[in-house]
């Protein structure tokens, strides 16, 4: 198959930071082309509906744009995805999305790149070569029986599901503790496992925590802490605590909020030396390129599957300002004071 496109730099992933670099290598006259295996801004399109962002609007904001929201409140996944839409028809980007790269391969000068869109298997060319993919790509599984059958999910749709219906959620996290919260607000009967003793104030919208631990504490939501899930039935989750005792909870549903884990596919077809259990990529801080001379990485990325989040949205705008810095041999300058502030 022949080559039948080329670009100084292909950018892979249209999520925020992806499209905040498309922009910058736009503003700097640098020929790209730029690819996502689904839609732009694909993983916060998994939200639940009207879930608000921890961050701060200004620290969530891309490429300059400022981001408003008509209550001045944080921003929901509604209003990022059409802010994100919106900056895309801003700067007039050009994403290749539904067009995942399913192969890497290093030439003397550049990478060749195959992908197969809508339209079938295509061939690409660069000389340099930036992973924008991200840090969840899939959620975790609890890799325990009876997980697959269909009353258990790992996503939240809509609240209204499990009205008047007994729903245990798996998890003591942001995610976890949201869900328990809008589904026992939408009348179901919610009971929360989590494998530690206590909820940890750390890893919860401290807006919510005052509100779950009250439930909690009148028992309006029932808490099973120190305890794993070993097995789900139809109609029960047996639980196991730290003493090795068994609890059988009766349910109707189950929604497991576990984490999620990065895809490190394109890094390892690419050659990017990963690391440890959560294979974290190999990269130089100062420019963002890999153990192979040409491949940079921006955003969650540069974590792996990241257990303790460390990068996220608001502190991975550094990476722009970086690369276009070791693509260009400048920065853009306004970016790097802008960014290191959001990084404090």
């Amino acid at each position: 198959m022949t080559t039948e496109y080329s670009a100084e730099v292909i950018v892979i992933g249209a999520g925020p930071i992806g499209l905040e670099l498309a922009v910058a290598l736009k503003k700097e006259g640098v020929d790209y082309l730029q690819f996502d295996a689904k839609q732009i801004g694909d993983t916060i399109s998994w939200f639940p509906p009207q879930t608000r962002f921890f961050s701060s609007n200004d620290r969530i904001a891309i490429a300059g744009v400022p981001l408003q929201t008509p209550d001045q409140n944080k921003c929901t996944r509604e209003q990022y995805l059409a802010y994100l839409r919106t900056v895309v028809q801003q700067y007039d980007l050009k994403v290749n999305t539904y067009e995942p790269v399913i192969y890497i391969e290093r030439l003397r000068e550049g990478f060749s790149l195959l992908t197969r869109g809508l339209a079938g298997e295509r061939r690409y060319a660069c000389r340099r070569l930036v992973l924008a993919t991200g840090g969840t790509a899939r959620s975790r599984k609890l890799d325990i029986a009876g997980d697959s059958l269909p009353h258990v999910s790992d996503r939240l749709e809509d609240p209204h599901a499990y009205f008047q219906k007994r729903l245990l959620v798996i998890g003591g996290k942001n995610s976890a503790i949201e869900w328990a919260l809008r589904c026992h607000h939408a009348g179901a009967h919610v009971s929360i496992s989590y494998r530690r003793a206590k909820l940890d104030a750390r890893s919860v919208k401290y807006w919510i925590m005052p509100e779950i631990s009250g439930l909690l504490n009148s028992g309006a939501i029932e808490g099973y802490f120190g305890t794993r899930p070993l097995r789900i039935t139809a109609a029960a989750v047996t639980l196991e605590n730290v003493n090795g005792e068994l609890t059988e909870v009766p349910t109707d549903f189950v929604l497991a909020a576990i984490g999620y884990e990065a895809d490190m596919t394109l890094c390892e077809l690419a050659g990017v030396e990963l690391t440890g259990d959560c294979q974290t990529p190999t990269f130089d801080e100062e420019t963002m390129e890999t153990n192979v001379p040409g491949i940079y990485l921006a955003g969650t990325v540069t974590g792996g599957t990241q257990d303790k989040y460390a990068v996220y949205l608001e502190n991975g705008h550094v990476h722009i300002d970086r690369i276009v810095k070791a693509l260009t041999g400048h920065g853009s300058g306004r970016d790097a004071v802008v960014y290191e502030q959001a990084e404090s």
